[in-house]
């Protein structure tokens, strides 16, 4: 089995950052494909980033290019998220996510993942 554990999430003003955090346990050579992923009420997770553990290659959706940034720290198996220049509608739960995938390489939707984290509040306000 393996367990994720986010943390780092807040409340912040438009323009702010923050860093969230994953720690992955339990049997973590099983995954090689990590997620982050954002839900609002009423609406479904959309993915945000993905990062190959493999080889480090992130994707992002468009919208969050050049203000978020994942990263993994395979020593620790703690995936990480900074966010820059936050706005209001980067507001909502955010989940980390895991899974093996043959070939981790682009954007995947939450159904693929097969592990998950309990999430972590991230609030912009303008």
């Amino acid at each position: 089995q393996v367990q994720l554990v986010e943390s780092g999430g807040g409340s912040v003003q438009a323009g702010g950052s923050l860093r969230l955090s994953c720690v992955v346990s339990g049997y973590a050579r099983r995954v090689n494909c990590m997620g982050w992923f954002r839900q609002t009420p009423g609406k479904e997770r959309e993915v945000i980033a993905t990062i190959n553990i493999g080889d480090g290659d992130t994707y992002y959706v468009d919208r969050v290019k050049g203000r978020f940034t994942a990263s993994a720290d395979t020593d620790n198996n703690i995936l990480n998220l900074q966010m820059n220049s936050l706005q209001p509608e980067d507001t909502g739960m955010y989940y980390c996510a895991a899974v093996w995938i043959t070939l981790c390489s682009g954007l995947y939707p939450a159904d693929d993942f097969r592990y998950w984290g309990q999430g972590t509040q991230v609030t912009v306000s303008s």
